[in-house]
């Protein structure tokens, strides 16, 4: 059984300066996210400090436990590498928002995007595995849909990468026989031990991230603490890990008896960010991951690829040639000269005429209330060594160099101690001024003999980097920060055509404007792409709701536009109706209804439209027919009767304009009046009457319905009806449109009667059997079909296993179905995030189907359940969870169809006893009066239409 996704703690060891306000700044709540940082004074390593961190959140936390699901992430550290973003640790380093992806936001950070995995991760672990623990430097990036996470005490998950890089991290290595199980781990080996390794052995590179049952966490706890019962230094890699698996170098009794399994993320993609070169290089990577255009959603071309301007107000035009430079929460106007490899953070709004040489690096840290600290470094320096020694490398060159070009007595009184090592050496001159700022930082990386500089210099209190982390004012820097962003959110959307603005999160956008009293940006014209000039209104229209204002304007021009293009892909294609059956004979159309099993609301416009969709889904017939009959049949009255035999309704339409009265939902004719129009029922000229129109049609028409299946069952319904209708309509007209036209004319019924939906439902009733069905982006939705083996629901041993039981439930699924269309407009990262994952899991959910492997189909049951709740909390309401609990031992799997909250309950029995036990409980206790099951099976036929 996996981790709940309802309570996982988010542990993390950070900076102190940060610790004091992270919750904050962050906006993140203190009962779900606990920050520490390592005991002051004394080095206790990644094991110590993941102890140190545990005990406090325990001391913080009365009502958790070492069970509890829970995140553990070593971001503190001194960043000597990567000075730029050392006071808030390298997890809060800001990332641009990648070219090729869709909702993402201005603002996010490494652990933002870190995040996602690990709660994956956790997630589908078995609930032993309670404690994720990872590195707050790296970014992995993989898809981690059907990985089976082991039962063991220890999961290290690794990849597979060439022995090079693999020398420069921890190895884990298994036996070529038994690759899943930890044969032992090694910390940084050689290229020939690897070499010689490998004859033997596979090797996996240790990627940082660690799953540890209660039972492994206690040890390692244990092992942290010295003789007196304090946190000692204990290293979570080179100590604990290495006394790991079944022959390790490392000999410790209890560590050795924990069992570990090695999980290798299988196309995963490794992103350090532990130095400035990292940044640069790891963020060109990432952009760079993507490089089909077709799939590049930002239309500017950079003069150089490794170019990055975020949270910034840039005078200065970047050419080609600038290279490798990062600019972000910083001013640089034009009267700045640049080259190549600079890293600029934190420069306020300036007029400085500043040249930075090559390879040399400038961060402004606020400190107090109104002063900052001025830190110029080298791309390369690692900040290590004593200042004096001329091997320690600072601003490209030595101190020793760097202060006799500038006339320094080094051994004056008050000058830094040479023996201190450079990281906690006093060099970085605080100023309370702009003009100030300017003079000593020209004065310490271009002009040498600028003695107002100098003068500042000697004369201003200086810090060391270790004392910058110590006392920098993080409100501040957060406060600059949003001050650029708001110029470059009114920037960002007149650029639009040539900026990251519309693919950006826009739902986080409208916040953003809301809370900074922008004015929404203005109303696209005509000859802008539909797509984009969607969301332009989606996107208006939550800035003036979350006003508080009304915004119902904007929302309909948006669903508006998405009707009018789908219908456009229609409307090429006019239809031209006859009469092609005998007057006394009557066409009978009937389908069965659908099972969503994986991917289900992929294949909901807009989101199919711009990323394509993938549904497995099976056709079946309840109680041994066909569920949705349609009866088509010439009548002498030049009119158009309908009836539903099921709602016990008729209505006769004489008129074109009432049968283009389809709007209101709920109506019983509404689906039959847009097929009818949709089949080409429409005036031939502004006079034309349907009178006249039927006559030269040959009868006038009488269409029947039925609808064996309650309303708001889950199973499409009103889909499978509307294209049922349409392909009665087909036999009895002429249209001679296959399965596959009808079902890509119902996605076009739907917009025509404003309930939206996707092609899932229709193609899912009629096309027989178990498929998955694939689109690509763009306006023509017609899938890929590919049909699946039966074997694990007709088999003797499985056919017992698959139960459908109704609730007596019932909800409208056109408001749960709108607001989710609106998180797709406004590229909600949240709502495209599932997404992403249940298309991917549609994939691995075929892979398994055609493995056969029946328990391995009900944990993928079970995890689209999941998928199903977290993109709507409504999708199981207390009624259908209460009913859930009570047959969860028996099932491996279950869910409602469709969009859920109420309708039809489908379950994946463990066995056939445990099919017998669920049908006993719920027949002897049902929810209400209503509830029952139904018979199941399978369709062979999808789509049947005969005539009399």
């Amino acid at each position: 059984m996996s981790q709940s996704a309802d309570k996982t703690y988010k542990l993390l060891s950070l900076p102190p300066d940060l610790v004091r306000s992270f919750n904050g700044l962050e906006h993140l709540p203190e009962e779900e996210w606990f920050c520490s940082t390592d005991p002051a004074g004394r080095k206790v390593g990644s094991g110590g400090g993941t102890t140190w961190l545990v005990e406090k959140w325990l001391e913080n936390n009365p009502g958790a436990s070492l069970a509890s699901s829970k995140i553990i992430i070593h971001a503190g550290g001194q960043s000597r590498r990567l000075p730029a973003y050392a006071p808030v640790g390298k997890i809060l380093t800001p990332v641009p928002v990648f070219r090729w992806e869709r909702g993402q936001k201005l603002s996010q950070n490494l652990l933002n995007l870190q995040l996602p995995l690990y709660q994956r991760i956790l997630e589908t672990a078995p609930a032993g595995l309670s404690t994720l623990i990872a590195s707050g430097d790296v970014l992995i990036r993989a898809d981690h849909a059907g990985v089976k996470v082991p039962e063991a005490d220890v999961v290290c998950y690794g990849m597979w990468v060439d022995a090079e890089l693999a020398s420069h991290h921890g190895v884990f290595a298994s036996r070529r026989d038994s690759e899943h199980v930890l044969d032992f781990m090694l910390q940084k080996p050689t290229v020939d031990e690897l070499e010689q390794l490998s004859q033997t052995h596979l090797f996996l590179m240790d990627i940082g991230i660690w799953l540890l049952s209660e039972k492994a966490m206690k040890v390692l706890m244990k092992r942290s603490l010295d003789s007196d019962g304090n946190v000692g230094y204990y290293d979570l890699y080179s100590d604990f890990g290495r006394a790991l698996g079944t022959n390790p170098p490392v000999n410790d009794a209890e560590v050795n008896t924990l069992s570990v399994a090695v999980v290798p993320l299988h196309d995963g993609e490794f992103y350090h960010f532990g130095t400035s070169r990292e940044l640069i290089s790891s963020t060109l990577a990432l952009q760079h991951r993507v490089v089909d255009q077709r799939k590049i959603l930002q239309r500017k071309v950079k003069p150089s690829q490794a170019l990055f301007v975020q949270n910034a107000l840039m005078g200065y035009r970047l050419s080609s040639a600038n290279d490798r430079v990062w600019v972000e929460n910083s001013n640089v106007p034009a009267s700045w000269g640049l080259t190549s490899d600079h890293i600029i953070t934190g420069v306020p709004v300036n007029a400085w005429n500043l040249t930075v040489p090559r390879g040399i690096c400038v961060d402004i840290v606020p400190v107090g209330s109104g002063s900052w600290a001025v830190r110029p470094y080298g791309m390369d320096d690692p900040m290590r060594g004593p200042l004096a020694d001329s091997s320690t490398r600072w601003l490209g060159s030595d101190y020793l160099s760097w202060s006799a070009e500038r006339a320094l007595d080094v051994s004056a009184p008050g000058m830094p101690e040479g023996k201190t090592d450079i990281q906690a050496s006093p060099i970085y001159p605080v100023v309370s001024n702009i003009d100030d700022m300017e003079k000593v930082l020209r004065w310490m990386i271009s002009e040498p003999t600028l003695e107002e500089g100098k003068r500042i210099w000697l004369e201003s209190p200086r810090l060391s980097a270790d004392g910058i982390s110590a006392e920098a004012n993080l409100e501040r820097v957060y406060a600059q920060r949003q001050e650029f962003r708001r110029g470059n959110w009114t920037f960002l959307a007149g650029n639009f055509e040539k900026s990251v603005f519309y693919q950006l999160d826009l739902a986080d956008a409208a916040e953003n404007y809301n809370a900074l009293g922008l004015p929404a940006p203005a109303e696209l014209s005509a000859d802008v792409p539909a797509m984009t000039r969607i969301r332009n209104h989606m996107l208006r229209s939550r800035i003036a709701t979350l006003g508080g204002s009304d915004g119902s304007a904007d929302e309909r021009k948006a669903f508006g536009l998405l009707r009018s293009e789908v219908l456009a892909e229609i409307d090429r294609d006019s239809p031209r109706p006859y009469m092609s059956v005998y007057p006394d004979q009557i066409v009978w159309g009937r389908s069965s209804v659908r099972i969503d099993l994986a991917g289900g609301w992929t294949d909901t416009p807009p989101y199919s439209l711009y990323s394509g969709g993938n549904v497995v889904n099976m056709a079946i017939e309840l109680n041994g027919q066909p569920p949705i009959q349609v009866y088509v049949k010439p009548s002498k009255d030049f009119s158009i009767v309908l009836r539903s035999i099921d709602l016990g309704a008729m209505e006769v339409v004489k008129t074109f304009e009432e049968l283009q009265h389809y709007h209101t939902v709920g109506s019983p004719f509404s689906i039959p009046k847009a097929a009818l129009t949709l089949a080409g029922f429409v005036g031939r000229t502004p006079g034309d009457t349907l009178s006249d129109y039927l006559h030269d049609f040959g009868a006038g028409i009488e269409v029947t319905l039925l609808s064996a299946i309650p309303a708001g069952s889950g199973l499409g319904t009103s889909s499978i009806l509307g294209s049922t209708v349409l392909g009665a309509l087909s036999d009895f007209c002429g249209l001679a449109w296959d399965e596959n036209e009808i079902c890509y004319r119902t996605l076009a019924l739907e917009q025509l009667l404003t309930t939206g939906g996707g092609w899932q439902d229709q193609y899912g009733g009629a096309l027989p059997g178990i498929k998955l069905l694939q689109t690509s982006e763009g306006y023509d939705q017609r899938p890929l079909v590919s049909w699946l083996p039966q074997q694990i629901f007709t088999s003797p041993d499985h056919r017992q296993c698959h139960l459908l039981y109704y609730t007596g439930i019932t909800r409208t699924a056109k408001g749960i179905l709108a607001e989710i269309v609106r998180g797709m407009f406004l590229n909600s990262g949240e709502h495209l995030a599932i997404l992403s994952e249940m298309k991917s899991h549609a994939v691995e959910m075929a892979r398994t189907i055609q493995r056969g492997n029946f328990e391995d189909y009900g944990r993928m049951v079970a995890e689209t359940w999941r998928q199903n709740k977290r993109l709507d909390s409504g999708t199981e309401p207390e009624a259908v969870a209460a009913m859930i609990r009570r047959i969860s031992d028996w099932t491996l799997g279950c869910k409602l169809p469709g969009a859920g909250g109420g309708g039809y309950l489908y379950m994946v029995a463990k066995d056939p006893e445990a099919a017998a036990l669920i049908r006993a409980e719920l027949c002897k206790n049902p929810p209400n009066p209503r509830a029952r099951f139904v018979e199941m099976s399978l369709s062979d036929t999808g789509f049947q239409s005969s005539r009399s």
